[in-house]
């Protein structure tokens, strides 16, 4: 059954931001700045209800090799972030017909900073830090429905990590995976409506006919 989307809810830091330069560059090289980002997901997915971002981050740090330093590095770096290349576009044009969001594993002060870097109003934005719980657990997601009146039917998800896969069929929700680094699908997870290393369809599929 085709559905018709009125709402894209997107993750934010991997799908509508380049954090990962950002982070690599404060780690020294990519090698380095992925190890500490791996290591670092692998808290959040396992700490269960919400632990301080910025306290997780800096146990990756030192996990890795890396200091303390380098935490408070890529915080006070924080608004350098970047779209990746399209991002305003499709937003540009999906804000003229849906409503849209973002569901993303931050805390609320780097998560508001993180989403002014769009340029373009939310309707709603949701961090773990006031969901209570990391992604993929889904009431982060459920969150960002309930608040918008929405249902799962009419809401399209962005993922920038295929983790994020397990979260949204969790609640139902059809999920665009903008693969933009080459992230692998983790095992198990299950397959995206459309996974691309680009936006270059998201708009089309969004506005696509009930």
């Amino acid at each position: 059954m085709t559905r018709h989307y009125d709402i894209v809810l997107f993750d934010l830091l991997t799908a509508l931001l380049d954090s990962w330069t950002v982070w690599n560059d404060v780690a020294g090289t990519e090698a380095q700045g992925r190890a500490w980002r791996a290591a670092y997901l692998k808290r959040t997915y396992a700490c269960g209800a919400y632990r301080p971002y910025e306290t997780l981050v800096r146990e990756a740090a030192g996990e890795t090799g890396l200091s303390a330093a380098h935490a408070d590095a890529l915080d006070a770096r924080w608004s350098e972030l970047q779209p990746w290349d399209g991002v305003a576009e499709a937003l540009a044009s999906l804000r003229k017909t849906h409503r849209l969001g973002v569901v993303t594993n931050c805390s609320e002060r780097l998560g508001h900073l993180a989403a002014d870097r769009l340029g373009v109003p939310l309707d709603v934005v949701v961090t773990s830090e006031r969901a209570g719980f990391y992604k993929p657990d889904p009431r982060p997601y459920q969150l960002a429905l309930d608040e918008l009146g929405a249902t799962p039917s009419n809401t399209l998800f962005v993922a920038g990590s295929g983790f994020d896969l397990f979260g949204t069929q969790a609640v139902g929700m059809d999920t665009y995976w903008h693969n933009r680094v080459g992230l692998a699908r983790p095992e198990g997870a299950p397959t995206a409506l459309e996974e691309s290393p680009t936006l270059d369809g998201l708009v089309a599929l969004a506005n696509r006919a009930a």
